[in-house]
């Protein structure tokens, strides 16, 4: 028996290549920009994660970009570690700090959550800002190192944006898996109906951290990958308002859609780049095309494609449901003379 290739797998496998090769010719602000889509598709990653699967409303993915930005800003340029071990040492930081962080999303959900991690949003924030001696205070921290690996320098834009390609299959393709995994239907569970699911022996409590955790992972891991892509941080990036626009790209490229993120990405922080040939219009005309989209879909841009989907789907089978009524009622009429004939 042949077994179904995933068809998310083989979008994965096909688009590597291209987005490997497509970025060439483009010049280094352009290769900035697409490689600051991939870094925020990994951190956007990880809040679908916790929101669009778990279900668990969070305002903190901007805190954990921060965490992982600052842990291996300091790390690389005050310690002297490679990139390598600084990007597994603020990932790990981050999932041991979103367990901590998810022990309040076992008491209260929903927007009462989301007023908790709100709270350590501007907590790690205002240590940023403050605390001069770790973080460089507003004067953030300069010369973050891009790495050399296997004798080949990775400094240039288009060998980092390439490295950051790598990564981001790397990150996705464990996400495919989990969510492939028993590990995913739990979190799906979860996010339906709690009580169902820990009637059907799911730990609540196992999950909620672990989705917590692995979140606060992904969103560690693209910070610990913002450092060196922009070579100076401070603390401004990760202000509320980082949280806010991740959020924000969770919900338009759509909540619990596996290519969400990626979608999601490209239209909170390529579109706006893209928008800047109209001049001083452009944040006008993006605030008025998140106006339609959240409008027109609030599930998201993928959510059109599913109801385009459902859509045709029922024109189908209104379709059929009309071929086949004059049979049926051929057959009724025929059933109906036999009958009388019987009779007669």
């Amino acid at each position: 028996m042949i077994r179904r290739f995933d068809p998310t797998l083989l979008i994965l496998l096909v688009a590597f290549p291209i987005l490997w090769v497509l970025p060439s010719g483009l010049k280094s602000y352009g290769l900035y920009v697409v490689s600051l889509w991939l870094v925020m598709s990994i951190a956007a990653m990880g809040l679908n994660l916790t929101l669009g699967y778990a279900g668990l409303t969070s305002l903190a993915q901007g805190a954990f970009l921060g965490i992982g930005a600052y842990a291996t800003a300091i790390l690389t340029t005050k310690a002297g570690w490679p990139l390598p071990a600084a990007f597994l040492a603020s990932s790990g930081l981050s999932f041991a700090v979103g367990v901590l962080l998810g022990f309040p999303a076992l008491r209260v959900r929903h927007h009462y959550l989301a007023f908790v991690t709100l709270a350590f949003t501007v907590v790690v924030f205002l240590i940023a800002r403050n605390e001069q001696w770790l973080t460089g205070g507003v004067f953030g921290i300069a010369n973050i190192p891009r790495p050399v690996l296997f004798g080949s320098d990775l400094g240039a834009a288009l060998p980092f944006y390439r490295l950051l390609l790598c990564v981001t299959l790397v990150l996705a393709l464990a996400m495919w898996w989990l969510l492939k995994s028993p590990w995913g239907r739990a979190f799906l569970a979860l996010r339906e109906n709690p009580l169902r699911a820990a009637s059907l022996g799911v730990d609540i409590r196992a999950y909620t951290l672990l989705a917590f955790a692995i979140g606060s992972a992904y969103g560690g891991a693209a910070g610990s990958l913002y450092a060196p892509l922009v070579e100076f941080i401070d603390p401004a990036p990760f202000a509320l308002s980082a949280s806010f626009v991740l959020l924000l790209t969770v919900v338009a490229g759509g909540a619990g859609s596996f290519f969400g993120p990626f979608v999601g990405a490209f239209f909170s922080y390529m579109l706006p780049e893209l928008l800047r040939a109209t001049g001083g219009w452009y944040l006008i005309i993006y605030a008025a095309v998140v106006l339609v989209i959240v409008m027109i879909s609030p599930t998201g841009l993928l959510g059109l494609i599913e109801r385009w989907r459902d859509h045709r789907s029922q024109a189908k089978a209104a379709a059929a449901r009309a071929a086949a009524a004059p049979t049926l009622g051929t057959a009724a009429g025929g059933t109906d003379s036999l009958g009388k004939g019987a009779t007669q």
